[in-house]
């Protein structure tokens, strides 16, 4: 069976900035993986990385966060949602850090994003390579946490933030036939979500009549991302994947302290150069774009 290199991204919010240290490494060696799959701000990651430009997430995650701020309380309210997703995906892609739309749509990656259809509470694996609007629609439905950020609508249909359904999409990945899986995570070892009645609560209140398969799936969430991580642990045991986590402390997900999120970016870019090799021999056979 020939083998198939696929690369799945977690979210976390500004934890992605972890991941983005990582892909930067990677696009300085030139190692471009056929199959991306990116949740929430991994989708973030993940499109910038089929861009090809390096420093891209860093430079609005980082370096924005020491001349200007989209994060807060103030954005639930004016926004309602807790990160201005206009600064995000749409004043930064379109004008002051400009996202390479022609190598993206040029890129012979494969490259999936994850969102939630409100209406199923199901996850979507959504891909775009011609419409600039709708690509970028995809990626702030992705990153659209319930509660604390509004629905957005996608070809007719309501999603919310992807880690609702899926976090870390690794059977997906298989099921598309990728065989050697390489998946970064924003979480450290033997984490664990645990279930909030809170969340549940604001739940019914915003979406039980009219989306309560939604309601359903944010309840339900942190049983399907525990699976996945023992699921993901199995494979790992059995090098049937390959798994890059923090090997310190994450940022809080609404961190705004650039020095925070550098020293968070870095740890990424150096624990990379340090298992590099090792997941070179793990990916031996796979072939790159």
């Amino acid at each position: 069976m020939a083998k198939k290199a696929g690369l799945i991204l977690e979210g976390g919010s500004k934890r992605g900035v972890f991941t983005a240290g990582i892909l930067d490494y990677f696009m300085q060696k030139n190692l471009y993986f056929p199959y991306v799959i990116g949740v929430s701000a991994g989708c973030c990651n993940a499109v910038d990385y089929v861009s090809r430009q390096q420093e891209r997430t860093k430079i609005t995650m980082v370096d924005y966060e020491r001349v200007g701020n989209y994060t807060g309380i103030k954005y639930l309210i004016k926004k309602k949602s807790i990160f201005d997703l206009d600064v995000i995906f749409d004043l930064f892609p379109n004008a002051i850090f400009p996202f390479d739309y022609n190598t993206y749509f040029s890129s012979k990656q494969e490259c999936k994003i994850v969102a939630t259809n409100a209406l199923t509470g199901k996850a979507e694996y959504l891909e775009e390579k011609s419409s600039r609007r709708r690509l970028m629609d995809i990626c702030r439905a992705s990153c659209s946490l319930p509660i604390v950020s509004p629905l957005v609508t996608v070809d007719g249909i309501p999603f919310a933030d992807g880690g609702v359904s899926d976090s870390v999409p690794i059977k997906k990945a298989i099921e598309d036939g990728c065989n050697r899986n390489v998946v970064i995570l924003t979480r450290n070892s033997n984490y664990r979500k645990k279930p909030s009645e809170r969340a549940v609560r604001a739940a019914h209140f915003l979406y039980g009549k009219k989306y309560p398969n939604l309601v359903r799936a944010i309840k339900y969430r942190y049983k399907k991302y525990n699976h996945t991580m023992e699921y993901i642990e199995f494979l790992e045991k059995q090098n049937k994947v390959f798994v890059i986590r923090p090997q310190v402390l994450p940022v809080k997900n609404t961190e705004t302290n650039a020095d925070v999120l550098e020293e968070f970016y870095q740890h990424g870019i150096e624990y990379m150069k340090d298992q590099y090799d090792k997941m070179m021999d793990f990916l031996e056979g796979c072939a790159f774009v």
